[in-house]
């Protein structure tokens, strides 16, 4: 159940009761400190001014008509008109008890599902995935998460590239050492030499370029003998993939791909809808759509190209293409495009044309998720020591061992199997919460003292608060699932008032396309429960008052699990 919802429904109901006009928003909130009462209703002092009456006899007016009986143990009127609502012990409790004994811990679905399309992490299938991949394919693996979870339908669309002149380079490459399946096996293993071999060889051989020329137009044309090579190439491509899917916890599947080559058909019917509509003009020999909304700094419209002069076709026909498809064969009714801020441009003429032209209804929502860039610590793009790029399979495979050799230390008796599977969860789950719980449209500092950290907002802080809890299990013993949640110490109020806000939070998240309020939710619940258990002994405290606290930790864990769940991070029992 989300509270905040409830009471601002109840309060908007009462203001309007009490003369507000209609759709007057309470604006009911969290209260920032425990004497103005767990939330607070701010939209009656607007209220008021509208009405031009005392905003403090107005509140008072509210008050007469909002019944919370049994819900709230006060409602108050403070400083020039605002309410604080202080809730019942007796309904958190209840409230705590529902939510341990649901499944999805009494979380409310949402009552109008959207099927959303979400567009993400979308590798280059000419080499291998690197560092620049992974903040869309983990923001957008957390989204589509929350957004199952929260009730609507989510489609994932996995838009590799695996067309274009550069294939033209590789496909010549393997041609030439296709005759020794082993050699191109193992050439292939390695895709980021692979393709510095091939382009090599087309920087340096005017033969072999003019090949490579040759032979896009084949395979672009459909010659059998290329697709073929061209398959086996996207195969070997799509598993390295996989495979760092599978590292990563993430959801993705080779269903899940939709290549840019998908809409290899479509490009000439997009170019010929555009002029059906009005929407073409040609400059310079190209096609362009020309809109007055995308005017520079200097007055004149930037325009998008869909066809280049030589009637080669460009990334933005590609991208109508799937966005015509999306509306009419996935029926989408919002569209995510995890993509990086620098696609801002790009993605506002898409979305803009592809409405201008019909190929999706005005009313479907669409909405560039930007994200901001890794750095290193000089500032700059993150990079190897030489300057190159960082693969993101080398970049796991550190972060798993230094959270080995972190955990090494803090329990050399552990025997080696046991280190190796709670590095693999802490140390993904480091680099992992490392960057969602950053503000996605920010660029952040890639430091792994800080996200290795077992203090602070960090991944591991959260799975040590979890294993804890699971400590705390293991030597009370069973666990009665059905004792009631008695609430008398205040620590014990605030730690059920946080759970209770876990909704609240997972529908900001939701909203707003941004996991890391779901892991702010997360750090302080954790910094909660802490304050709990030293305030309230658990183990050493009266039958009833501990097998009480108990359901109280056993929801926290519960939530917690849930929580990093939906960011795609395991949980570890023992630490």
């Amino acid at each position: 159940m989300n509270i905040r919802n409830f009471l601002d429904n109840q309060v908007s109901q009462a203001l309007q009761a009490a003369g507000a006009k209609p759709g007057t928003s309470a604006i009911v909130k969290q209260s920032s400190r425990p004497e103005f009462g767990h939330y607070q209703a701010n939209g009656v002092i607007g209220a008021a001014k509208q009405l031009k009456t005392n905003p403090r006899e107005f509140a008072a007016k509210v008050i007469d008509n909002l019944d919370l009986s049994g819900i709230a143990e006060t409602v108050e009127i403070a400083g020039p008109g605002f309410i604080n609502i202080h809730l019942s012990q007796t309904w958190l409790s209840s409230l705590a008890s529902e939510a341990l004994n649901s499944e999805s811990l009494n979380i409310d679905k949402t009552d109008k599902p959207d099927t959303v399309v979400i567009d993400y992490s979308s590798p280059n299938l000419a080499k291998e995935m690197h560092v620049g991949h992974l903040r869309s394919t983990i923001i957008g693996d957390a989204i589509a998460r929350i957004l199952e979870f929260t009730g609507h339908t989510v489609i994932r669309q996995n838009h590799v590239g695996d067309w274009g002149t550069q294939f033209g380079m590789l496909l010549t490459h393997m041609q030439d050492i296709e005759q020794d399946d082993q050699s191109l096996t193992m050439q292939l293993a390695d895709l980021e030499q692979f393709y510095q071999a091939a382009k090599q060889r087309f920087d340096s051989d005017a033969d072999f370029a003019q090949t490579a020329r040759d032979n896009v137009v084949r395979l672009q044309s459909g010659d059998p003998e290329y697709l073929k090579l061209w398959q086996q190439f996207i195969d070997i491509s799509l598993q390295h993939c996989e495979d760092i899917y599978h590292h990563l916890n993430v959801l993705l599947t080779r269903n899940d791909v939709m290549p840019e080559s998908a809409y290899n058909n479509d490009l000439s019917s997009v170019v010929e809808d555009l002029n059906t509509h009005g929407l073409l003009s040609e400059d310079q020999g190209a096609q362009c759509v020309f809109l007055d909304e995308f005017k520079g700094k200097d007055g004149k419209i930037i325009p998008m190209i869909v066809q280049k002069s030589d009637g080669g076709y460009l990334y933005a026909t590609t991208d109508l293409a799937a966005l015509r498809y999306r509306h009419k064969t996935l029926d989408m009714t919002r569209g995510l495009y995890v993509i990086d801020a620098r696609q801002s441009l790009h993605m506002k003429q898409v979305f803009a044309v592809g409405k201008h032209a019909g190929f999706v209804p005005q009313s479907t929502q669409l909405e560039h998720i930007a994200f901001g860039t890794m750095m290193g610590d000089d500032g700059t793009p993150f990079k190897t020591r030489s300057g190159g790029t960082v693969k993101l399979a080398d970049l796991l495979d550190e972060a798993r061992q230094r959270a080995f050799d972190l955990v090494t230390l803090k329990n050399p008796d552990l025997d080696e199997q046991n280190r190796r599977d709670i590095a693999n969860s802490v140390g993904i789950g480091a680099v992992k919460y490392a960057d969602l719980s950053k503000n996605r449209t920010s660029d952040y500092i890639f430091n792994w003292d800080t996200m290795l950290s077992f203090e602070g907002n960090t991944a591991p802080y959260l799975q040590y608060a979890y294993a804890r809890i699971q400590s705390i299990f293991r030597k009370a013993g069973n666990l009665s699932q059905n004792h009631a949640i008695e609430l008398n110490e205040a620590a014990e109020i605030q730690l059920t008032l946080k759970l209770l806000q876990f909704s609240e939070a997972i529908d900001s998240a939701a909203k707003d396309s941004a996991p890391n309020l779901l892991c702010n939710y997360l750090y302080e619940l954790a910094g909660q429960f802490m304050h709990f258990y030293e305030s309230c002994p658990i183990l050493s405290a009266t039958d009833a008052i501990k097998n009480s606290r108990l359901q109280l930790a056993n929801l926290t864990a519960n939530t917690i699990r849930t929580g990093l769940d939906l960011l795609g991070i395991a949980v570890l029992d023992r630490m």
